[in-house]
């Protein structure tokens, strides 16, 4: 199908004449560096090699078997006996592959009948599918030795005090502005080189405005800034930018890569995935941008602000989300504090400390130990159980509807918890003859495997069982009279167990002195034949003190004890403080049977989706504290939590802090390191930042690895440059705008980003800056750009995070997007979103048709380019020439050339030419709804709000998340998860007559239990129903009798389960000939070949003027930013 927002080919080779849309066609950009591979390499992989492989398959190995060497990326391209180990990209093809998954009996890895588990069997597959990245480009002798990587690192330029460079002397002191000049015109110079001229004015305004908003100047701002002369008429717009709410909502968005922001946890079972309040972590890093917030109290809040001295004001206690808003590993606590590991030292330091998880670092001098010291600093923290209030929320009537709603819930789910407390405590102690016998078992059974099998059966808890056999030793050494009996009987042999019973059975049941309470005597006035008869007897004696007791509770008041002092003596046991029985209640968990823990998580979500999304919920923060009683930790051997090592103590990096380093003292050492990161004697804090600074203005940083500065980083482009930087940056008060003015007032990033093709051939990477880099928008500037362009840009700052997918669009800023980590929507993916996942300074930009089709398909786009071409002024435009100025003027800031007037005109001649009425009239509908089985009737019908170019369907992601799978096509569909959301395509009759149906329902799929369908007219009801799977069926029906208006549906449901539920239908309808038809009158209607024709009047097609709007919202001039 001809989709009917394009252009015919020949219209689009008119614009491609003059490069209008070049923009689906951009030049090449530097593609994702394999910083992700190695991280995954580090892991996941080297940990499964040296455990499982290394013994066999290494330069270590006593005999190397098979010739195959594993401990090298050259060993495993290599090979052995059979050939290569791997085939990088094709895992079907690797030899090592096949091994692990034991597909071959003659060639298995590990042997013996050790196979993998398959998660490592499935992170080897994904390893080699994503071409082995492994930086094992050296032999691992030479490469593991801590004294050859320590002598590195005292050399290593990041590892150097940071130095206070004067700018150096130049020969063109005419054209250094600041001191930034002189250190790149040095280089230049050195290289015979010129530096660019200066950028044209709105070149100028338009570079400053991207760089720091992510937003266009309006046509009478750049106006402004063309007349203005003055000699610091560009500073003064650097200043008004600086001071613009706009700003950190543009640089807010950069921390926010490097911070991992999402809204969601990612996989966490069954509990709820959003966090509540990620959004105000998010608002305190905008508000700390635009307060200019010095850098080091910055990082100091984001690791530690519930340990400031906050005053009144508690909102800096939002920064802790640094930490805690971080994937969520199916709540793994290891791979959690890995996580914020990693997003302190790469995000913070640039370095790749968790590659010391499992070993000490390969390439780097940080030894494992330095990895588990700072592990027990956050095993030392804990997230709050209510998270703490960041202030009152402002709408009285919206906070008072959330806190009934919230004290609604919490009681629900507090309800159950507590009647399941109570049907847990009952079983519990009505479970104590279970639990004695067990005790008993557990010491005289040899067979122990066995008997932990029996109990597994039997449900018998371990850890219950232990209090049991702790009180037993106790009442044992205190003669307790009650269990008197019980130490009597189990101390008897089992094979003479019946005989002697009877002599204890006579001493017991007579009682004398009442040694033992009545209750008990009684119960064995009869010998037992056997110990666990005895425990029985006891067990049931229990259960009538229990009941005994549940039933005083009804009485009022209900009494403290009961009355018989031998029946208390009884009770004690079961309630006393020490009894067994009284378990703590963060222990009852354990108990629960896997539908009431799904209900309590159930239960548990309502609470905090309500905190997720009410809009009456106070701000709070997703904090961090200490625990009562930091620890150290022992170092986990090859990362494994099972195997200690050594305990090391809390404490910052040797590399950093030298070998004179002191144990951190301060609760869990959290305060202490975020001083030390944010420390003006730490040589990497500050050249970090301005170097990731520097990129964002300069599309390209002075050191090439922005999150990694270890042994494996290049030296910085500039190395005096960035020293002075960092110092200057530092001894100014770690101020960002402060340094944003050095950088955008300097000659350096004024310069025009016009090519040199003799300075190409010398410096073709532009390393040393003789020209601005062309930067293209990330996406969220691009959807910003359109916005703004179109006028409905929406200004209101902070709050809940908005969808910005699902129709109706909205118009927020695209930086208050909800984030799902787990279900990243595609259009993220398509232009390049930073992945949520792990910390990124750094964004590579792709270039894939996507993209294109995306701003030429997107419902968004096109509803922008029809508000672009609808603005009040265009309206008001008296001319043609008056309304193509104005598109140039709000899209770029200037009027169009003489050639793009012409090319304009063209334009219009040709689409007014062929264009042709449109009729926008349809028989088909699209939609979704139920079947009333009740009435045989279609029940509810509701239009798919959003067409993606080929199909209806809920939104722009599948599974949407209101409306499911449903899906229609001009061929088919997909039905939704309910009977609610059956896919439903609709035939409106035009006239009366009779009508035949064909056609043919199909379910291609062998998975799930098939697909139903029914033919349902509005006024006769059911015509037909139809069940498939993995099958067709002919859907034909004749003579059937319809009205002007009456309704036919093609109802297709999932038949009851949501599995493999696709299905093919294109009914036709035809009307039979008879006496009222009239001369050509329509007679058939296919939903296959109508179907383009009826998406076309369901979503009308642009005018003229929104055509060219749409064309201006595809160029590289709106793309690309000089």
């Amino acid at each position: 199908m001809q989709n009917y927002f394009t252009f015919t080919l020949i219209k689009f080779r008119q614009l491609l004449c003059l490069g209008l849309l070049s923009a689906l066609f951009v030049p090449k950009v530097p593609a994702a560096d394999d910083s992700t591979g190695i991280e995954f390499f580090e892991k996941k992989i080297r940990p499964i090699l040296t455990d499982n492989c290394y013994k066999c398959h290494s330069a270590q190995s006593e005999k190397v078997k098979g010739g195959l060497l594993l401990d090298t990326h050259e060993g495993l391209l290599k090979g052995g006996d059979n050939g290569p180990a791997i085939e990088p990209g094709n895992p079907e093809k690797s030899l090592l592959i096949k091994a692990i998954r034991y597909a071959d009996e003659n060639l298995q890895m590990p042997p013996k009948g050790k196979k993998l588990p398959a998660d490592q069997i499935a992170s080897l597959e994904a390893w080699v599918k994503m071409g082995a990245p492994d930086p094992r480009v050296a032999s691992p002798a030479s490469l593991s030795k801590a004294e050859t990587i320590r002598d590195k690192a005292q050399n290593h330029w990041a590892f150097q005090p940071i130095k206070r460079f004067p700018p150096p002397e130049v020969k063109n002191k005419r054209w250094a502005q600041t001191g930034v000049d002189n250190f790149i015109l040095q280089k230049l110079e050195a290289k015979h080189l010129q530096p660019s001229p200066r950028a044209d004015k709105r070149t100028l305004i338009r570079r400053a405005f991207f760089d720091l908003t992510g937003l266009p100047p309006k046509p009478e701002e750049v106006t402004a800034f063309l007349a203005d002369t003055s000699p610091d008429a560009f500073a003064r717009v650097v200043d008004h930018l600086l001071a613009s709410p706009q700003y950190g909502e543009r640089w807010g968005r950069h921390w926010l890569d490097v911070a991992r922001y999402a809204d969601t946890k990612g996989y966490v079972f069954e509990e709820e995935r959003r966090y509540p309040f990620s959004y105000t972590y998010r608002d305190y890093v905008i508000r700390a941008f635009n307060e200019d917030l010095p850098y080091d109290q910055f990082i100091t809040q984001q690791i530690a602000a519930d340990l400031l001295p906050l005053g009144e004001d508690k909102r800096p206690l939002a920064a802790l989300g640094y930490m805690t808003l971080g994937r969520r590993f199916v709540n793994n606590i290891h791979d959690i504090i890995d996580d914020r590991i990693d997003v302190v030292c790469r995000g913070m330091m640039g370095l790749t400390v968790n590659c010391a998880r499992c070993h000490d670092h390969k390439f780097d001098p940080i030894p494992t130990k330095d990895y588990y010291s700072l592990y027990g600093i956050f095993a030392s923290s804990e997230e709050p159980q209510i998270e703490p209030l960041l202030g009152t929320h402002g709408n009285v009537k919206a906070y008072q509807e959330y806190l009934d709603e919230h004290a609604k819930r919490e009681k629900e789910r507090k309800d159950f918890i507590e009647n399941k407390q109570r049907e847990t405590a009952t079983s519990i102690r009505h479970r104590s003859g279970d639990y004695l016998f067990a005790a008993y078992e557990s010491e005289h059974r040899k067979d122990q495997d066995q008997l932990k099998d029996q109990f597994r059966k039997e449900k018998i808890d371990d850890g219950l069982l232990q209090r049991w056999k702790n009180s037993l030793g106790t009442w044992n050494k205190t003669t307790n009279a009650i269990f008197a009996p019980w130490f009597a009987f189990a101390a008897l042999p089992t094979n003479d167990f019946s005989s002697k019973a009877r002599d204890l059975t006579a001493s017991f049941s007579t009682n004398k002195n009442s040694a033992i309470p009545p209750l008990l005597a009684k119960a064995f006035s009869v010998p037992p034949t056997n110990i666990n008869e005895v425990a029985a007897r006891y067990g049931s004696l229990f259960v009538e003190i229990d009941k005994k007791w549940q039933a005083a509770q009804t009485n009022s008041p209900p009494p403290q004890s009961l009355s018989d002092m031998s029946e208390e003596s009884l009770r004690q046991i079961l309630y006393a403080a020490d009894s067994p029985c009284n378990l703590p209640v963060h222990e009852f968990d354990r108990f629960y049977d896997i539908p009431t823990g799904q209900n309590m998580r159930a239960l548990q979500r309502k609470v905090d989706e309500l905190d997720a999304t009410h809009p009456g919920a106070p701000p709070r923060a997703m904090a961090l504290v200490d625990k009562a009683s930091p620890y150290n930790v022992q170092v986990f051997i090859r990362g494994n939590s099972d195997r200690r090592g050594p305990e090391v103590p809390r404490q910052f990096l040797e590399v950093v802090a030298g070998k004179d380093r002191k144990p951190f003292t301060k609760g869990s050492g959290r305060l202490e390191l975020a001083q030390a990161i944010a420390n003006t004697n730490n040589p990497l804090t500050a050249r970090v930042f301005v170097n990731r600074v520097w990129m964002h203005h300069f599309g390209a940083p002075l050191v090439a690895t922005p999150s990694d500065f270890g042994l494996r980083s290049e030296p910085p482009t500039h190395p005096e440059l960035l020293d002075y930087l960092a110092a200057r940056f530092m001894d100014e008060g770690w101020s960002i705008k402060k340094l944003h003015r050095w950088i955008m007032l300097s000659s350096t990033y004024q310069q025009t980003s016009e090519d040199n093709p003799a300075f190409a051939k010398i410096d073709p990477g532009n390393q040393l800056v003789w020209h601005m880099n062309r930067q293209r928008l990330e996406f969220e500037a691009l959807r910003d750009t359109l916005l703004a362009v179109a006028g409905k840009l929406d200004l209101t700052p902070g709050g809940h995070s908005v969808d910005i997918t699902s129709t109706p669009f909205t118009t927020r800023r695209t930086v208050y997007g909800y984030i799902d980590r787990q279900n990243l929507p595609n259009i993220f993916r398509t232009f390049d979103l930073a992945s949520p996942d792990t910390t990124n300074p750094r964004r590579f930009f792709t270039t894939v048709p996507q993209q294109a089709l995306f701003l030429m398909n997107s419902p968004f786009v096109v509803e922008q380019a029809k508000t672009f071409a609808n603005r009040a002024e265009f309206k008001n435009a008296k001319t043609d020439e008056q309304r193509l100025r104005l598109l140039y003027q709000t899209a770029f800031q200037r009027d169009p050339t003489r050639d793009e007037v012409k090319l304009a005109e063209e334009f219009m001649h040709s689409q007014l030419k062929t264009a042709t009425p449109q009729n926008t009239a349809t028989n088909w509908l699209f939609g979704f709804g139920s079947y009333d089985l009740a009435t045989k009737h279609t029940g509810e019908f509701t239009k798919l709000p959003y067409f993606d170019g080929r199909a209806f369907q809920g939104g722009p992601v599948l599974p949407d998340p209101s409306l499911g799978w449903v899906v229609l096509s001009g061929t088919g569909g997909h039905p939704g998860n309910d009977l609610n959301h059956d896919a439903i395509r609709r035939w409106i009759a035009p006239r009366a007559g009779k009508i035949n149906i064909s056609g043919t329902l199909g379910h291609p799929a062998s998975e799930g239990n098939g697909v139903r369908g029914r033919i349902v007219s509005s006024r006769l009801g059911t015509l037909g129903e139809y069940t498939v799977h993995h099958d067709k069926k002919e859907t034909a029906l004749e003579h059937i009798e319809v009205k002007p208006g009456d309704i036919i549906d093609f109802i297709t449901d999932n038949n009851g389960d949501v599995d493999s539920d696709s299905f093919s239908w294109a009914p036709n309808i035809r009307y039979a000939a008879d006496a009222s038809s009239m001369p050509g009158q329509k007679m058939e209607w296919s939903a296959l070949n109508d179907f383009a024709e009826a998406a076309r009047a369901t979503h009308p097609e642009l005018d003229v003027w929104q055509r060219y709007a749409q064309v201006l919202l595809l160029t590289n001039e709106l793309v690309f930013v000089d």
